[in-house]
């Protein structure tokens, strides 16, 4: 195990450094920012980071009392990874780096795409209450079947996962990168919906106007057309294969 870098310097930015200085740490609170997650949907939120690499992280922001381990009870029985109270303290910090980073230009080679939660949390990051104005609506949102809640009121966007008891509108997309065309990539809703891989429902033309608050000031290519799926075979490599907690299994070997 690599040791962590310290920085000898008592200024407040080097001390919260010490933290989450360390490559990938950042990445790891935002995609717990929504709400607890077992490892295997941590290391799906952020396939490019070795699963070493994540159990060091994980460890080492439990060290500095970031994120807390629980175990869920039955039906089933698991553990998940979640933010302690001085964890939830990053957002606002990381929504402000979020916001100064949408300006910074995208990767070169486009390959990684963006996690559900990475995509949320650049809707509350981005969010203008300008383009707003007064619009207000409640909206469902499924993304792969991951579902949260958007209410939009008075100039603020409020965002959780979690289900609206009277949603006004309803949008299901079968993937991330639906949503990201339709948000940042400037694509057309009914489009979406006329390929038959996007379902709305409710006030489609308020859910319209919700999908242009946000704005990119660097603009996502625009969506091509994708042609038939290839077709997919079942079991090994499956995107909802468990992958085994390295904490979990090192204290089953202990024991």
């Amino acid at each position: 195990m690599s040791k962590k870098r310290l920085f000898d310097d008592p200024c407040g930015i080097a001390r919260a450094l010490n933290a989450v200085g360390e490559r990938w740490a950042l990445l790891v609170v935002r995609e717990l920012v929504f709400g607890p997650k077992r490892y295997s949907d941590l290391h799906r939120g952020l396939p490019q980071m070795s699963q070493n690499v994540l159990a060091q992280r994980l460890r080492e922001l439990e060290a500095d009392g970031l994120v807390r381990r629980r175990r869920l009870g039955p039906p089933a029985p698991a553990a998940v990874y979640e933010l302690t109270e001085r964890g939830q303290e990053l957002e606002p910090v990381l929504r402000a780096l979020a916001h100064w980073g949408s300006r910074a230009p995208l990767p070169e080679d486009g390959a990684a795409e963006l996690s559900v939660d990475a995509l949320l949390f650049a809707l509350r990051a981005t969010f203008d209450p300008a383009l707003a104005g007064e619009l207000s609506l409640r909206c469902q949102l499924d993304v792969a079947g991951d579902r949260f809640r958007i209410t939009v009121a008075g100039g603020r966007l409020e965002l959780d996962r979690g289900e609206h008891a009277e949603p006004e509108a309803w949008l299901t997309v079968p993937e991330a990168a639906t949503l990201r065309d339709l948000v940042f990539a400037g694509a057309a809703l009914h489009d979406a919906v006329e390929r038959a891989d996007t379902e709305v429902a409710g006030d489609t033309a308020r859910l319209a106007a919700l999908l242009r608050c946000f704005p990119a000031a660097v603009r996502y290519p625009a969506p091509q057309d994708p042609g038939p799926p290839d077709p997919v075979s079942p079991g090994l490599g499956s995107p909802n294969a468990e992958l085994p907690d390295p904490a979990v299994s090192a204290g089953s070997r202990r024991g």
